[in-house]
């Protein structure tokens, strides 16, 4: 399994270190981030993959628990805590785990491995239940239904709380956030590589620097390369030697 993307929200400086530090020394773990309040964190959630939170309750302004409230797609969350008042709370919410300050390594551990057993369990339900014979989806535009043909998509763009799926034949604008898209599309074929893109690799042309090439209505297409994605898509442009 890859690395398990994770991010740190804690208004305290101390609290932040110590997540750092078993973080470091759980190689699974790879930390993306530290934010000191709600406002932080959703400008990273923004902008980078993350597969994990470790989120904070008491913070200023806006609770862990309102923050993660709303949230439409969040990530896994391990809540990290000094008060115990709030577990009820953070389970119903689906946390992973509820971690009361101080906590031990051997604690976090095993909160880390209730996160890994759940991505790995994600991922068998995913490819047990993808069939290779569905070339299409479907997304809801002007009060209906479009089918679209997953070779027709050309790159798909995240607007605030819309998608645009970029075809050929034109685009369609669908109200959907741009990770519940993404989960729904065969990762052999998109991929995403900026916060605002997922492109369909097939009709990359060239990759130079930090941008992708492409085709659209006979012109060429220039889309980012976000850092945090750059990795990953060189490595599955090298995998299919496109």
């Amino acid at each position: 399994m890859s690395s398990i993307k994770t991010l740190i929200i804690d208004d305290e400086p101390l609290a932040q270190e110590v997540l750092e530090t078993y973080i470091q020394q759980t190689p699974v773990l790879e930390l993306v981030g530290k934010c000191s309040n709600a406002f932080q964190a959703q400008e990273a959630l923004q902008s980078m993959q993350v597969d994990l939170l470790l989120l904070d309750i008491q913070m200023p302004q806006i609770s862990g628990i309102e923050f993660l409230k709303s949230l439409a797609d969040p990530p896994l969350v391990i809540f990290t805590t000094a008060f115990p008042d709030y577990a009820v709370d953070g389970f119903d919410l689906n946390a992973v785990d509820y971690l009361l300050k101080p906590f031990s390594i051997d604690r976090f551990t095993k909160a880390i491995n209730k996160v890994s057993a759940l991505l790995l369990q994600s991922k068998a339900e995913i490819e047990n239940h993808t069939d290779p014979q569905e070339d299409f989806f479907f997304a809801k535009a002007d009060k209906k239904l479009i089918k679209i043909k997953h070779s027709d998509v050309l790159y798909i763009e995240g607007l605030k709380d819309y998608v645009i799926i970029r075809q050929e034949s034109g685009r369609v604008i669908t109200l959907q956030t741009m990770k519940s898209l993404e989960d729904k599309l065969p990762r052999q074929i998109f991929r995403r590589i900026h916060r605002s893109y997922i492109v369909n690799i097939t009709r990359i042309t060239a990759i130079l620097g930090n941008h992708v090439e492409l085709m659209e209505a006979g012109k060429t297409k220039i889309l980012p390369i976000g850092k945090n994605y750059k990795d990953e898509l060189h490595d599955v442009i090298y995998k299919n030697k496109l």
